[in-house]
């Protein structure tokens, strides 16, 4: 998260099998959600298998900067004594979020309906993602905003309380958007509503019920009943299916393969991804189905299969947004030509993905279309991808294009070298230690 870090170039280069066991960083979404939810109980909680990566840990420190009591234990466990709901104090310095979209929007809703103002800032990457689709409900429910040009970090807000419950239809479908929303209308008077033209991941809804909030959902209208009290809980953080996805997509193209991965995330609002390499014809096994606070998780055994080309269903988009660049990849090693579009949202994540992963992938001897919503990709049957040799992925500072080509790299000709593999501890990191423990030969070079 540090500004001028220099790059870290990573090679990938082909081993062999991939064997073995894998345990996941905790999942992202419930991390945030899990330290944000417990700094506004009343009480001490105590959370589990947290995601220790910088997103997260950027979550942490704004939670503390605005009066959240939160002490990691030697054990790995994390104590939280929250402030109570309407208690977020003023911070004293500006938040600075790193490369974290959710940590961002989510602490804007919480700021939004408290009578405080706060600054936040980000790295290079954060700071290009535009912040209006937040804004624009945040405003109406009272808060007021000053941001850079093209509603982008640096942002100064300022919440108001009490603030305004509206009903909000989310013109594009957004768990973020959907969850600022429902954040701000925790400590406002009354009902707010939001309407989402398609599911999002539920985390927050399930989350906020568990902490004690008065929230319902009737088919498409999520409601919060405000000045909510929430009590503290013991949260068990499930394995991150995004993470998982990486050796899903690793295990299902690298010949031989055999990866068991424990304890991931299931929430049918998350497993696009696996239902899109099913559909394509990879072997995951799902093992030990079972209910962890609330959430389905399981064990996946994938081992290598041949892939065949398909048309992602564009309704899968919401339950795989950030998988879509591993699915790419997944898509590189198929027989045929994949198309995957209704991905608009892809433009605007921690970098132009669609743009990024078709420069990627072409570099590594891929022939790919790109579309204003996703990409055509046409599959080399499982053959190995020519690699990069000398040149280098231009990775934009996103983690997620850092890993999917290092997937990539697992079954090349020669190695896929990433210009700067440092993002990839924003959400994994132990992903390079752990491709190389599976089998595969990573390298960090001189830049």
């Amino acid at each position: 998260m540090q500004a001028n870090v220099p790059p870290r170039p990573l090679s990938i280069a082909a081993a062999g099998p991939l064997t073995g066991e894998v345990t996941v960083p905790g999942d992202k979404s419930i991390s945030h959600r899990s330290l944000m939810f417990a700094g506004l109980a009343v009480g001490e909680s105590r959370i589990r298998g947290l995601l220790e990566g910088e997103d997260v840990l950027a979550t942490a420190a704004a939670m503390r900067a605005m009066g959240a009591q939160i002490e990691r234990r030697a054990d790995g466990e994390w104590r939280v004594a929250g402030v109570g709901v309407g208690g977020l104090l003023q911070p004293d310095t500006a938040l600075e979020m790193g490369n974290s979209g959710t940590s961002t929007r989510l602490l804007m809703g919480l700021v939004a309906s408290h009578a405080i103002t706060a600054t936040f800032t980000g790295d290079a990457s954060l700071s290009r993602r535009p912040m209006g689709r937040v804004t624009e409900p945040l405003s109406r429910m009272g808060a007021s905003f000053t941001a850079s040009p093209g509603d982008r970090l640096p942002l100064t807000m300022r919440g108001l309380c009490p603030a305004v419950p509206i009903e909000y239809r989310l013109p594009v479908a957004s768990a973020q958007v959907k969850s600022a929303v429902l954040l701000a209308g925790l400590n406002t008077p009354g009902i707010t509503r939001v309407i989402e033209p398609v599911p999002t991941r539920d985390h927050s809804e399930r989350m906020l019920r568990g902490f004690g909030a008065e929230l319902t959902v009737e088919g498409d209208v999520i409601s919060i009943r405000g000045e909510a009290e929430l009590r503290p809980q013991d949260i068990d953080v499930p394995g991150d299916p995004s993470s998982a996805g990486f050796w899903m997509v690793a295990a299902s193209i690298v010949p031989g393969s055999d990866v068991l991965i424990r304890n991931v995330l299931m929430n049918p609002t998350r497993t696009g991804l696996l239902t899109a390499l099913r559909m394509m014809g990879a072997s995951i096994e799902a093992l030990d189905e079972r209910d962890v606070g609330g959430e389905t998780v399981a064990d996946l055994r994938v081992r290598h299969a041949p892939l065949s080309a398909i048309e992602v269903p564009a309704d899968l988009a919401p339950s795989m947004i950030d998988e879509y660049p591993v699915l790419f990849v997944a898509a590189a090693f198929a027989r045929g030509r994949t198309v995957a579009r209704g991905a608009h949202e892809l433009r605007v994540k921690e970098s132009d993905r669609i743009a990024a992963m078709a420069a990627a992938l072409t570099l590594a001897g891929v022939s790919v279309e790109e579309h204003e919503d996703g990409l055509s990709i046409d599959g080399r049957d499982g053959e190995p991808l020519a690699g990069t040799g000398e040149a280098r992925v231009a990775s934009l500072l996103d983690h997620r294009i850092a890993m999917s080509m290092a997937v990539a790299g697992m079954h090349s000709k020669r190695p896929v070298v990433i210009d700067d593999g440092a993002p990839i501890a924003t959400s994994y990191p132990d992903f390079v230690a752990t491709a190389a423990r599976l089998g595969a030969a990573p390298d960090w070079i001189d830049a």
